[in-house]
């Protein structure tokens, strides 16, 4: 069996429903939908700002291995997220200044790692965004155990194929199938229009439950129980 598996680059996501997602909140999704939230132990380096949206190109490495990372870099076009299924090593940290330097050159937007990173200041000052576990000052090395490019992987408890879109904000990560990501972005955006209709009431003393619906279900409640 080869120590290295290499898939097809994935297609592109239309730009335009890239862009349209800029303006919804992960939050946002989470309304209304369950699958595809990566686990919130993964979070960003720093602060994000608004909603990234891009083309999931997909890492697979070993423990102590990054010689597939470092090739990956080559296959990252502008606009990708890189994501990076660590196969459940949590010790060593694969991602650092140089990496992050190498693929925000190559055009990455992000990167999404299921691991620690290191040299935390550096990547900052790379200015490319990172979702991790923390920061390792244990790295990896070339090793040349083996790893996948663009083949399915899994980070944080979720799915990734190739291609699938990634939503990067400052809640978290939410990873979508390409097939299903305009039926999110309509639902997204009618939701998104009606976010936080319900201030002006509530500043002007109107209660919360009232205007949910909730305080009625409560009601309801207690008067079926006397």
């Amino acid at each position: 069996m080869k120590k290295y598996a290499i898939g097809q680059d994935p297609a592109r996501l239309p730009a335009e429903l890239i862009t349209s997602f800029a303006g919804i909140e992960i939050a946002t999704i989470g309304h209304f939908r369950h699958r595809g939230f990566v686990h919130n132990a993964i979070r960003p380096l720093g602060r994000i700002d608004g909603t990234m949206a891009g083309t999931a190109i997909t890492v697979a490495i070993p423990g102590t291995d990054s010689t597939m990372l470092h090739h990956a870099i080559s296959a990252i076009r502008p606009g990708d997220v890189l994501v990076i299924d660590r196969l459940g090593d949590d010790r060593h940290a694969c991602l650092g200044g140089g990496v992050a330097f190498a693929a925000k050159t190559a055009g990455a937007l992000a990167v999404l790692l299921d691991g620690p990173c290191t040299d935390a200041e550096e990547i900052a000052e790379v200015g490319l965004p990172v979702f991790c576990r923390g920061i390792s000052a244990i790295t990896s090395r070339l090793d040349d155990l083996g790893g996948a490019l663009n083949l399915p992987v899994a980070v944080g408890g979720v799915p990734v194929l190739p291609g699938d879109l990634v939503l990067l904000d400052n809640s978290g990560a939410l990873v979508l199938p390409a097939d299903e990501a305009e039926d999110v972005l309509i639902e997204g955006q009618a939701r998104q229009a009606r976010a936080n209709r319900n201030r002006g009431r509530i500043a002007s003393g109107e209660m919360l439950g009232d205007l949910s619906g909730a305080s009625a279900k409560v009601h309801a409640i207690l008067s079926d129980s006397t």
